[in-house]
């Protein structure tokens, strides 16, 4: 292999809630909520987005660690959460409620589909990563398919030895489409674990802002909102991505082309990610 690149990218790893599915990023909210309210504890929708974007057993680890939410827990069972709380809420209650909350959590985002296919006319391969399990994958990839919307290689948690912010997924992704090394691969995500990804990886790293967990707003809720609220929430979440250390911010996937074009001018150029 060419260990100096091809000069354009050639493989293009997709995160799925937030950044080519589910506007705003809802499906994993209810879950989180209603899981600690089994336990009488209260957790607002803003507490559970949190850590969105790391394996959703991680993401439930990340919460209870958190000490307002520590204390929340100690206060209703008596004393401070184990791992053991971990497996138990993971298995018993976060995964089936899971399952249930992804109807409609595959619809594909605006513009995506076309990005995709402009892509794809370019020979670029389409892998994709997740925070989900294998069996919220297969029904969140099912529904996306049907809509238009099947990337090459679809890999989660289980299938590596550490989730994000690891870099193991993109690496997968990689090895199924042949391609190295990488600075032909562009990952894009809307979330901070999902920079985290992909700087580990050595990619280039775009973060997407209008349609992810940061804002956490579906597109008709967005656009229902004033014009100078809807630019501040948009601009924060810009600079937190930003700040994260995203190589780009994009408000969507609908963004792709001009991004590819401006990258592969950059490789041209003899930069790296």
């Amino acid at each position: 292999m060419n260990r100096r690149g091809s000069g354009q990218i050639r493989l293009v790893v997709f995160d799925w809630a937030g950044t080519s599915v589910d506007h705003g990023c809802f499906a994993p909210i209810r879950p989180f909520v209603e899981t600690f309210a089994t336990l009488g504890i209260r957790l607002s929708a803003d507490e559970a987005r949190g850590p969105m974007g790391l394996h959703k057993k991680d993401h439930l680890r990340a919460l209870l660690a958190i000490p307002e939410i520590t204390e929340r827990f100690t206060g209703a069972m008596g004393r401070a959460p184990t791992e053991a709380d971990v497996e138990r809420l993971y298995e018993r209650e976060f995964v089936p409620r899971q399952m249930e909350a992804l109807r409609g959590a595959g619809r594909p985002i605006d513009g995506v589909v076309e990005a995709v296919a402009w892509l794809r006319k370019r020979g670029i391969r389409i892998g994709s990563s997740t925070g989900y399990f294998r069996d919220a994958l297969e029904a969140v990839a099912a529904e996306a398919a049907r809509a238009g919307y099947s990337p090459d290689f679809a890999f989660c948690p289980g299938d590596v030895p550490a989730a994000r912010p690891a870099p193991w997924m993109i690496f997968r992704n990689m090895e199924a489409a042949g391609v190295f090394p990488p600075r032909d691969v562009l990952k894009v995500g809307d979330t901070l674990p999902d920079i985290e990804e992909g700087l580990n990886a050595g990619v280039w790293t775009a973060a997407v802002a209008r349609t992810g967990s940061e804002v956490g707003l579906s597109a008709p809720e967005l656009e229902a909102l004033p014009d100078a609220e809807r630019a501040k929430r948009i601009s924060r979440a810009r600079e937190r991505l930003a700040g994260g250390g995203a190589h780009f911010v994009i408000d969507s996937v609908a963004e792709l082309p001009g991004l590819v074009r401006e990258i592969d001018t950059r490789l041209s150029r003899g930069e790296v990610p």
